[in-house]
């Protein structure tokens, strides 16, 4: 019995052959194995035939076979490994896709997520978190029942102003912090209260771009490189600038000092301001702890937070340590009373942060992901000791450059493993077009699976990235 399948059980007898040009045979080769898979002819695990016997087999140019085969590892219908040979890959028949035709490779119900932006939502301190709800009930004035107060509530304000000072850097009385449902909300306020335009960082979240868009500010793009954000090209024009500075979001790495100082030299100058998304800033792992840029000038940095990245994204529970000036018009425009925040969940935060609870939580979450992470740089020195991984001193994914022009294979290969993951380019601003930092990458949440699920979470984007 052959070691491999042969010509013939791969092409079927019907394959046309006869066409002229390398593009042809090759896309018509690739279409054939496509559906020798569909149809079970080639089952999972099966080994083909090295791609010079097949070329041979065939009357194909050995190029034509290799290139072939290459695609198709991208797509995720083959697996190759060094020493074993190429495979059909294990999980070769696509999750169904969403209704989304443009971006065919997002699945709809994916086996894996290691997309950025979430916790584990098995690990919530359920117990903790009720042992505070009811104290916190339990001790509430009775106007925690009437209508809110567009500040947030004062419990938690005092609790979030000693926290943050001992944990962040920052400096703030409690009349300086507003709560809100979280950072997009916030980045709605400021819109509203500061109007446009802004600069962000050439690589962040669209989805903060698109909700500045919204409300009539325009952003335009601040080249990243190693040290973040290039402040240096901030302009009298900006009205502020949109930053991560513990963790550039997603590239990784703190903003350098020098262009810390530098950003506050700037808003102090020109009346600019600074807001500072400080998302996932109490998890570093191996570095010391960076302070808020707030704590350099309170009165021309805003801080925005959230418990989303520390707790659940479903506590819709945020803040913004504000300037004095602008802690007026924000309650403004807040509205007069609250009506985003639960007014019990954030007396419950309150009684968490107060007991120690939120703190033990976040080591808790630190000495998790520190793991995770350390699973994910292992598996890929074992599996793809080529792909470089950076971003992973800090923060909850990790971004794994890629040879220029794989970003999108690689994307629907981990499709078509069943692995949700993202492309570098999807944060990038459109506005920096091929800008000379931008690259090819893959941007990987490793807080998200279940502990059962990660090491074939990790297995699965292994086998999706481009060989080396």
């Amino acid at each position: 019995m052959n070691s491999w399948v042969n010509s013939a059980e791969i092409l079927g007898s019907d394959l046309p052959l006869e066409l002229s040009g390398t593009g042809n045979r090759r896309a018509l080769l690739m279409d054939a194995l496509r559906e020798a898979v569909r149809s079970g002819r080639l089952a999972p695990g099966t080994r083909l035939p090295p791609y010079r016997s097949l070329a041979a087999d065939l009357g194909l140019a050995r190029n034509t076979v290799a290139d072939a085969y290459a695609e198709l590892v991208a797509e995720g219908w083959l697996a190759a490994r060094q020493g074993s040979g190429t495979r059909v890959a294990e999980r070769a028949v696509p999750v169904t896709p969403a209704h989304r035709p443009r971006t065919p490779e997002r699945a709809a119900r994916p086996v894996h997520d290691l997309v950025q932006g979430q916790p584990d939502p098995s690990v919530f301190p359920r117990t903790a978190w009720l042992a505070s709800a009811r104290r916190a009930l339990a001790a509430a004035p009775d106007d925690a029942f009437g209508p809110g107060d567009p500040h947030g509530r004062p419990e938690l304000r005092r609790a979030l102003a000693g926290y943050l000072a001992r944990v962040r850097g920052v400096r703030a009385a409690p009349e300086r912090i507003v709560l809100c449902s979280g950072a997009a909300h916030g980045l709605r306020l400021l819109a509203e209260v500061v109007g446009g335009p802004w600069a962000a960082e050439e690589y962040g979240l669209p989805f903060h771009r698109a909700l500045l868009a919204s409300h009539g500010v325009g952003t335009r793009p601040l080249g990243v490189d190693a040290d973040g954000a290039r402040v240096d090209g901030l302009t009298r024009r900006d009205r502020a600038v949109l930053l991560t500075p513990a963790h550039q979001f997603p590239t990784g790495g703190p903003l350098h000092p020098g262009r810390r100082a530098a950003v506050v030299d700037w808003a102090r100058a020109t009346g600019g301001l600074v807001v500072e998304d400080d998302y996932d800033g109490e998890f570093r792992y191996d570095r010391q702890p960076v302070g808020a840029v707030q704590g350099l000038d309170p009165e021309h940095v805003v801080l925005l937070g959230s418990v989303s990245k520390s707790l659940s994204p479903t506590l819709r529970i945020g803040w913004m340590v504000l300037p004095q000036r602008l802690v007026g018009p924000v309650v403004t425009a807040k509205g007069e009373r609250e009506q985003f925040s639960s007014a019990t969940e954030q007396l419950t935060l309150a009684d968490f942060v107060a007991s120690g609870a939120y703190d033990r939580q976040v080591r808790r979450m630190r000495q998790r992901h520190r793991r995770r992470r350390d699973q994910l740089v292992a598996a890929l020195e074992r599996r793809a000791p080529h792909i470089r991984v950076t971003g992973i001193a800090a923060g909850l994914h990790a971004v794994l450059e890629l040879p220029p022009g794989t970003e999108r294979s690689a994307v629907r290969a981990a499709a078509w493993q069943g692995l949700a993951v993202e492309g570098l380019g999807d944060y990038l601003h459109p506005g920096a077009g091929q800008a000379e930092g931008s690259r090819d990458g893959l941007v990987v949440g490793y807080a998200t699976p279940a502990e059962s699920a990660y090491p074939e979470a990790l297995e699965a984007l292994c086998r999706a990235l481009p060989p080396g």
